[in-house]
């Protein structure tokens, strides 16, 4: 049934994702494009976009983010207030740090920062790491009234039931890698938390480690009725 009604969801390669929404907006999610070893050679350059959305400030995540927003001039810049202004401090515009439980609207979308459970720091290129502060997820409710869960790197945690009663997603972008993330089994506890039926899966593939795939998930949520796990390979989207 995919997503409807002119959402699209391309994935860029490991948790870089392009959403275009029904309003014709185009948000960049985490942008990891140099060195990314899945990425199409056609997406090496995502083009231009008009929201910038970071989870958190590992180099897989954000190693693109100063170069892109740079070059493309996104109308705003969303992120964990001290990744905020490591962004500003090198140099990108229009930057809106904020914490979790806040809403920052941006291009006709709302961006309501949630938890997640991982670490964030950046590597900086004298091998310093500079700790950006917490990791988190995102709750975009995009023009129609939808909301599509943009999780970020997380294991499965109890509060995803709170996000699911408060937010309802209709959509859930989560990870299922496994070693740095939740896998398929812990992913398949947090779609019973969140009571969402279309799960996007990402973080997944890129190097060995990320052993986790979509068919598992699929097997460990087998339980779930009405269940669509929509997966497709780097370049391809979800629509």
């Amino acid at each position: 049934m995919g997503l409807g009604n002119g959402l699209r969801l391309t994935w860029v390669g490991h948790a870089t994702w392009i959403m275009e929404t029904p309003g014709g907006k185009r948000v960049l999610i985490d942008p990891w494009v140099t060195g990314n070893p899945v990425v199409p050679d056609e997406l090496k350059d995502p083009g231009p976009f008009d929201v910038l959305l970071l989870t958190h400030g590992h180099n897989d995540h954000t190693g693109d983010a100063v170069d892109l927003a740079t070059r493309h001039s996104p109308k705003a810049v969303l992120a964990m207030i001290e990744l905020g202004d490591y962004l500003e401090a090198n140099g990108v515009q229009n930057v809106i740090g904020y914490n979790k439980g806040g809403t920052a609207e941006a291009e006709g979308l709302k961006f309501t920062m949630v938890d997640a459970r991982h670490s964030s720091s950046f590597t900086q290129q004298d091998g310093t790491i500079l700790h950006t502060g917490d990791p988190n997820g995102y709750i975009v409710t995009l023009e129609d009234g939808r909301r599509v869960y943009v999780a970020g790197d997380t294991s499965v945690f109890g509060d995803m039931a709170l996000i699911g009663r408060l937010y309802k997603p209709d959509v859930a972008i989560l990870p299922i890698g496994d070693f740095f993330t939740m896998g398929p089994f812990e992913a398949a506890e947090a779609i019973r938390l969140l009571g969402v039926k279309k799960v996007v899966p990402t973080h997944y593939g890129t190097f060995p480690a990320l052993h986790g795939t979509p068919d598992q998930l699929r097997r460990e949520a087998a339980d779930v009725s009405g269940l669509e796990v929509l997966d497709v390979a780097p370049g391809g989207t979800v629509e």
